[in-house]
């Protein structure tokens, strides 16, 4: 006499994270959700000051000609990671090639070789941005990393991507003055405290 097979209770297949970031997307308008390292985070609207911080760093950005034919600067545009299979961010404002347009990956999220530069203004969940988002960009060789840490008062630029993180990564204080690499397409100079003044809640 033969046993009859055993099964046990039925489970259903996971949903891809990609399905489950949308989702999410759906459930909370205004969030920004994103994967990185196969890790779904889910941060709120950001608040007016931190509006204010991406405005003035827009300005002499665009007054520098990388909003043209060559380059355009935007905000809030999906990067596609290399850290995991469905991993991308979105970064609060990016220097990206023109040709963006051709470079779609997948999920409106673009090939990170457009990438010439991208910056985060910090918000509550700032240790995404100066830990896990750190390794998640220069994994992607983003050339120009920068980041407005409103909770310390500094700004960081890192650049020259390296496995695990950036080789370079400076520090800068209220008082200073940031020229970012011609890397970027222009000679650009940021004031760290008129930034951190606009970004202050």
């Amino acid at each position: 006499m033969s046993a009859a097979a055993v099964e046990g209770p039925h489970r259903p297949e996971p949903l891809p994270l990609l399905d489950v970031a949308n989702k999410l997307m759906e459930q909370h308008p205004g969030h920004r959700v994103e994967i990185i390292g196969g890790v779904i985070t889910v941060a709120p609207p950001p608040d007016a000051s931190h509006g204010m911080a991406l405005t003035d760093l827009m300005i002499p950005l665009m007054a520098a000609g990388l909003h043209g034919k060559e380059s355009r600067v935007i905000q809030g545009i999906g990067l596609w990671l290399p850290t995991g299979p469905e991993d991308y961010a979105v970064p609060d404002l990016a220097v990206v090639d023109a040709d963006i347009h051709e470079r779609l990956v997948e999920n409106n999220c673009y090939d990170p070789v457009s990438f010439r530069l991208v910056l985060e203004v910090t918000s509550s969940n700032f240790n995404s941005d100066l830990r896990n988002k750190v390794t998640a960009y220069a994994e992607a060789k983003i050339p120009v990393y920068v980041i407005v840490n409103r909770k310390h008062g500094r700004v960081h630029v890192l650049t020259d991507p390296v496995e695990g993180g950036y080789d370079t990564h400076r520090v800068y204080a209220p008082g200073e003055h940031i020229t970012l690499p011609e890397s970027i397409g222009a000679e650009v100079t940021l004031d760290v405290e008129a930034i951190l003044t606009a970004g202050r809640p």
